[in-house]
């Protein structure tokens, strides 16, 4: 017995000093003397200072407010803005895929850039694999800086990097703007990707993103400003390397014209409303008041304080809940602190109604079973609850779509409506590590056409798009009212499915979900 000992004592000695030895060798560059550029002043004349609309040098302290519900507009918006550009781009996002719309969009940014414009993009360095070669080609450009944070030492193997660098790693920034011109901001919950964009050979999610001029774009670029210069974010070049000259961007979009639904696509985002509007100079804006939540990007370096948590503010922001929450998020993980806010609402007489994903919709399987775990909790603590159909956007009018076949949707956006007046739209997840692991970003609105809107649908049991989950006979069963189903075996789980969300629901991970 002490021989085994001694060799697991051998073996951790030997683990531990691979680890220091690797963090030493693929440590961090410094950041001492690196530059940082902040956000130009907003433009006051242009096609995008016009449709901007009367406030949008925010001194009235009014936000304009424009919900982007259906993936081809909200593409058709950074699209539109990006060529419209005449000053800056500013872009933050999680996930950057290497897909038809990545491509348009890289390519947007180059030749805004070509025509002058300062672009800044600023990407977590977890979502864009194999993209180096075209932020390099970016990076070259004199009018262009990339930076990454939290970057990964290795570039082909990354995730072996979390075998010596797991709790830095392990925390990433989910935030998502495209700030152009001072002007206007997109704020929300889609990445940049085809399947954001109801387009490509995948699920396509449903979100949401809204776009906003006046006061709260000012609040937008510092907050840009502060990730830009914070000790997770690195200039790109150290790690994606030099430009070989072979122009990966345009090579990469080329390789997407002769698909069957490039055109079609194209044609979609050539009849957006969005584009007709910047064209009139009216975007047909909503003003009124709003408040931007953000994460300190101290968050990506370790622990932050309770109270300085986008959770915490948040609640803060929103006040007390007077009659109703409705809230939406992909993946709903409320742990035991979540269950019990959730009960102390339901006994002050709030209705709580939630949207998530259903087995057979969700993406991540494992955070599923986060979900599970708390399902039967949440339902006795008075919650109504709603999960997705995996067919749900089936219906959505997408030539492209249709062409593809495709039925499969995921839900991805994160937003919630409170007592008729407000509504946030944001990154933020209903999940631990929204709460305490990554970066988030949102803003809260004053609005009762929104947030009645969404009061609305729930009211309609979301109109068929998902099974309302109950408890009958001690039984827990899921009824779909549009079609009359009622069913007692979760919709669309399998034995396979059914096992991971078991093992994964015993298992000590709900932190990291």
């Amino acid at each position: 017995m002490s021989a085994m000992l001694e060799i697991l004592l051998v073996a951790l000695a030997v683990a531990a000093i691979a680890v220091l030895v690797a963090r030493r060798m693929f440590s961090m560059p410094p950041v001492s003397g690196r530059v940082n550029s902040t956000a130009l002043p907003p433009i006051r004349t242009g096609t995008i200072a016009t449709a901007g609309g009367r406030s949008a040098d925010g001194e009235d302290g009014l936000t304009g407010v424009r919900p982007l519900p259906n993936g081809v507009e909200a593409f058709a918006a950074r699209i539109t803005l990006a060529d419209a550009a005449v000053s800056s781009i500013d872009a933050q996002y999680y996930i950057w895929y290497k897909d038809l719309t990545g491509y348009m969009l890289l390519d947007a940014l180059r030749r805004a850039a070509d025509r002058g414009v300062r672009v800044r993009l600023l990407l977590d360095d977890l979502g864009n694999g194999g993209l180096d070669p075209e932020l390099a080609e970016l990076e070259a450009h004199s009018n262009v800086q990339v930076r990454l944070y939290n970057p990964f030492p290795l570039r082909r193997f990354k995730a072996l990097c979390y075998a010596f660098d797991f709790f830095r790693l392990n925390r990433r920034m989910h935030n998502k703007s495209f700030t152009v011109d001072g002007v206007v901001t997109i704020l929300g919950g889609r990445n940049v990707g085809d399947r954001y964009f109801d387009t490509g050979p995948d699920a396509l999610f449903i979100d949401l993103d809204v776009l906003a001029a006046g006061a709260i774009v000012p609040l937008v670029s510092e907050d840009f400003d502060r990730y830009w210069a914070c000790l997770s974010a690195q200039p790109a070049a150290p790690f994606v390397g030099k430009t070989n000259g072979s122009e990966p961007i345009g090579r990469g979009l080329a390789r997407f014209r002769d698909d069957a639904h490039f055109g079609d696509y194209c044609a979609g985002l050539d009849g957006a409303d969005f584009r007709a509007a910047m064209a009139n100079g009216d975007l047909d804006l909503e003003w009124t008041r709003a408040v931007l939540v953000s994460d300190d990007p101290v968050k990506g370096q370790g622990a932050v304080p309770r109270e300085d948590l986008l959770a915490t503010r948040l609640m803060h922001a929103v006040g007390q809940v007077k009659s109703r929450i409705d809230l939406v998020s992909p993946y709903l993980v409320p742990g035991k602190e979540g269950v019990k806010a959730f009960a102390t609402l339901t006994s002050r007489g709030v209705k709580v109604r939630a949207l998530t994903n259903g087995i057979e919709a969700t993406d991540v399987v494992a955070v599923h079973a986060g979900y599970a775990k708390r399902r039967s909790a949440m339902l006795r603590a008075g919650l109504t609850l709603f999960e997705l159909h995996a067919g749900a956007g089936s219906d959505r009018p997408s030539r492209t779509r249709r062409r593809m076949g495709l039925s499969k949707a995921s839900l991805h956006a994160k937003i919630f409506a409170v007592d008729e007046a407000r509504i946030f739209v944001g990154s933020f997840n209903f999940d631990p590590r929204s709460t305490t692991l990554n970066t988030e970003m949102g803003i809260l609105i004053e609005s009762s056409h929104l947030a009645e809107a969404l009061h609305r649908a729930f009211d309609l049991r979301l109109a068929g798009l998902a099974w309302q989950v109950g408890v009958q006979d001690g039984q827990m069963i899921w009824t779909d009212a549009a079609r009359q189903i009622v069913v007692t075996k979760e919709p669309g789980s399998t034995a396979l499915r059914r096992l991971v969300v078991t093992v994964v629901g015993w298992l000590p991970v709900e932190w990291l979900m």
